[in-house]
């Protein structure tokens, strides 16, 4: 008897510590998650089934921007949050992370929206300062990328110009020192924080974690060569780090941006890689020519005579490249007065078509000029430094890409629902959502073995959150419909960017299966 009521004692005293370091869980809010009200509430109240100390309680308001005026208190087994009075109209998301009484983290968010649901991505925090500097330094990239790499070339394979040398070295530093800050200024983009988070590491890791990193990582490494290539003595050594460098302009465009990534991708990264090349051979060719021009001597005019042969065919694939290209970004002719980006590339060919009469100028006026009497270079140090301040306005409508999604990709995500396949060799999960944009958004998601036949489960859950964003995972229950899918309507998705997307899926009481998986929400 003795020893039965020890078991007893002992089973009881187990029973009572695991109920008692069992985890917080969140049991009510108010407002309701996922509800819509018609005005600002003054206090959020998170319930939870035991105390709570909160960790991180933050606000992201319908503008995308973190509030700081949130005041958070916790009481009891409540977290209040109290909100500002200058809330926006749109979807509010509360983030919060607590801690438990038995000391485990629980994190979770609130998504609720005044007056109606987001429908239009939310402007990046701080987008004003941010995106300005985003501009110039892409177009200082530019300039290390076509003018110094392309400068670098020249001097190594079409002609020597010692006065020029230091003016390119200018433009590769510019270039560098402008692909780090641009770095940089992608964490703080990506991650909508302020100029005083430049320097934080998470900045940066979330920069390199984009396509922009690898990308702009190759162009440091190609303008590193560049600067090797200008004040190395060994002429087949600058020859050999130019041609290197020049590919380097390729590849570096092409891994990253809106029309290196568009459909075919055998046609659209090779046209890239072969566009930026050429655009590198023709601006890079300004400031020697100039700089020779100025202080003519008799190798000047074999140097534009060779620059000349190469020249017309890198413009004749420049122009084939570029078109190709456009066709493929506008998708419709419309696009090109209807849209910001159909505009930006108005402008473009406005200038463009400039440039090239300025060439040809150049080839067929002044050069056969400056050959019959070689004191008369002037004009044609006139025309080729006004070439150079047309490409730099070139140079500046191009950066401002950054910012405009092309029509393509527009129409692309209007009419096709995101879709997301997340296979092992247990379990299958293939996820359907739509519209596939920020908003309320329905989930489909068929579940399967690993074989590809039916699975049955007893429970579904869809999990997402949005690290980059700092919002921790929100729960929605899947309910199964008539057609065997499991359906989860109305989620509301505020901002754009790469979701983390988790289903789980309960088969038995004790078996549950779960597949992650990202979900890019594109930038309307």
């Amino acid at each position: 008897m003795r020893l039965i009521a020890g078991l007893a004692m002992l089973l009881w005293v187990l029973c009572g510590a695991t109920g008692a370091s069992a985890h917080a869980s969140l049991v009510a809010t108010v407002p309701g998650d996922g509800s819509v009200v018609a005005e600002a509430p003054k206090v959020v109240e998170l319930r939870f089934n035991e105390g709570v100390a909160p960790v991180v309680v933050s606000l992201i308001d319908a503008a995308g921007k973190t509030r700081a005026d949130a005041a958070v208190k916790a009481v009891d087994q409540s977290i209040f949050v109290t909100l500002p009075e200058n809330l926006p109209r749109g979807t509010q998301v509360v983030s919060y992370r607590v801690i438990s009484q038995d000391g485990h983290p629980v994190g979770g968010s609130l998504v609720f929206s005044i007056g109606a649901v987001t429908e239009t991505p939310a402007e990046p925090a701080g987008s004003g300062t941010v995106a300005w500097l985003i501009w110039l330094a892409r177009i200082g990239v530019y300039l290390g990328l076509f003018a110094g790499i392309g400068g670098a070339f020249f001097v190594g394979w079409i002609g020597r110009a010692p006065a020029a040398t230091n003016i390119i070295t200018v433009a590769l530093v510019a270039g560098l020192f402008s692909a780090l800050a641009s770095l940089g200024l992608q964490g703080l983009d990506v991650l909508e924080f302020g100029l005083d988070d430049f320097l934080l590491p998470v900045t940066w890791k979330a920069a390199l974690g984009t396509s922009l990193g690898p990308s702009l990582l190759v162009a440091i490494a190609a303008m590193a060569a560049g600067v090797v290539a200008l004040r190395t003595a060994s002429a087949r050594l600058g020859r050999l780090l130019g041609a290197l460098a020049m590919a380097g302009v390729g590849i570096s465009l092409a891994t990253t941006g809106h029309a290196a990534t568009a459909l075919p991708q055998w046609l659209t990264r090779p046209a890239v890689f072969l566009h930026g090349v050429g655009v590198a051979y023709w601006l890079g060719a300004f400031m020697p020519l100039v700089a020779m021009a100025a202080r003519p001597k008799p190798s000047l005019l074999p140097v534009l005579n060779r620059f000349s042969r190469i020249a017309v065919p890198v413009v004749g694939v420049l122009v084939l490249t570029g078109l190709t290209l456009a066709v493929i970004q506008l998708a419709s002719f419309r696009a090109l007065i209807e849209t910001d980006y159909g505009l930006i590339l108005s402008v473009k060919l406005g200038l463009v078509i400039a440039l090239l009469g300025l060439a040809a100028l150049n080839r067929f006026r002044l050069t056969p000029a400056l050959a019959a009497d070689p004191a008369a270079a002037r004009p044609l140090v006139r025309s080729i430094a006004l070439e150079g301040l047309v490409a730099v306005g070139i140079l500046a409508a191009v950066a401002g890409w950054r910012f405009t999604p092309p029509p393509r990709a527009l129409v692309e995500t209007a009419d096709t629902p995101l879709a997301v396949h997340i296979h092992t060799d247990e379990a299958m999960f293939q996820i359907l959502v739509s519209p596939g944009k920020v908003g309320a958004d329905s989930f489909v998601l068929q579940l399967m073995q690993g074989d590809a036949s039916p699975l049955v489960a007893k429970e579904a859950t869809l999990i997402l959150s949005l690290p980059e964003r700092g919002i921790e995972p929100l729960e929605r229950p899947a309910t199964l419909g008539a057609d065997g899918y499991w359906h989860v309507r109305g989620v509301p998705i505020p901002y754009p960017g790469r979701w983390h997307i988790r289903i789980e899926a309960l088969v038995t009481d004790f078996k549950k299966i779960t597949l992650e998986d990202e979900l890019d929400v594109p930038q309307r």
